[in-house]
């Protein structure tokens, strides 16, 4: 799909009802910063040789999903994934 700007084809990649995976080709910082910093996916690729958006590094990112691609934003693998089936708990114990 042809684009005018950058921020135009990132609103129109994230109107869309899936998030798996965006990935930008660029050498601007300003760009590559407001991709990163707006593209709603859960896994962003920046200047991947093998493809812009096709798959995780198993074992050393994450792989994740937004909106209808996954169901709780937290990715396999990740720093965030163990702790969601965890649970939290607070003690006080006061000497007699």
């Amino acid at each position: 799909m042809p684009f005018r700007t950058l921020e135009e084809a990132i609103t129109r990649g994230n109107r869309v009802q899936f998030g798996l995976a965006a990935g930008f080709y660029g050498k601007a910082k300003a760009e590559l910063d407001l991709f990163l910093d707006r593209a709603a996916a859960g896994v962003l690729y920046a200047n991947r040789k093998t493809g812009a958006t096709t798959g995780a590094w198993p074992g050393i990112q994450s792989f994740c999903g937004w909106k209808g691609s996954g169901l709780t934003g937290k990715g396999g693998l990740g720093p965030h994934y163990l702790p969601q089936f965890m649970r939290e708990q607070s003690r006080t114990i006061r000497e007699t």
